[in-house]
C-alpha cells in the first residue's frame, strides 16, 4: 500500500510496513516559495511598521520549528507550542542570529 497526497507545497506519503505492522508517514515540504517571499520582504524596507512600534523580523516554516523543538527537547515530540515561551525565545535568538538560517529573516538586525 502506498498513498501520496499533494497540496501544492506539501507531499505526504503513506506506506504500510508489513514486517513492522505499522503505517509510515513521510512528509516533504517545498519551502522555496517561503524563502523567496522572505527575500522580497527583507529587501522591501527596514521591517518597521508605520508607527515604528513593531518590527517584522522573520517568517519560519512550521517544519523548521518542529525540528528545532526536537533538537532542544525530544520529549516534546516536535511540538513547538509545548516548549516554554522562554525556551522558544532562546532558540529563536540562537537560530535566527546565525548565518545558517539567515533566509528565514525578513529584516536586517539581531534579535
Amino acid at each position: 500500500m502506498k498513498d501520496i497526497v499533494k497540496d501544492g507545497l506539501q507531499t505526504t506519503t503513506y506506506n504500510l510496513d508489513e514486517q513492522e505492522k505499522k503505517v509510515v508517514v513521510k512528509e516533504e515540504t517545498n519551502i522555496d516559495p517561503h524563502l523567496k517571499h522572505n527575500k522580497r520582504l527583507y529587501n522591501l524596507n527596514d521591517g518597521y511598521s508605520k508607527t515604528r512600534d513593531l518590527k517584522r523580523v522573520a517568517s519560519i516554516p512550521l517544519g523548521a520549528l518542529q525540528i528545532w523543538a526536537l533538537e532542544y527537547d525530544p520529549s516534546c515530540k516536535g511540538n513547538w507550542w509545548k516548549l516554554p515561551k522562554e525556551t522558544q525565545s532562546k532558540i529563536l535568538k540562537l537560530k535566527l542570529n546565525s548565518s545558517e538560517f539567515k533566509y528565514f529573516r525578513t529584516a536586517d538586525g539581531k534579535l
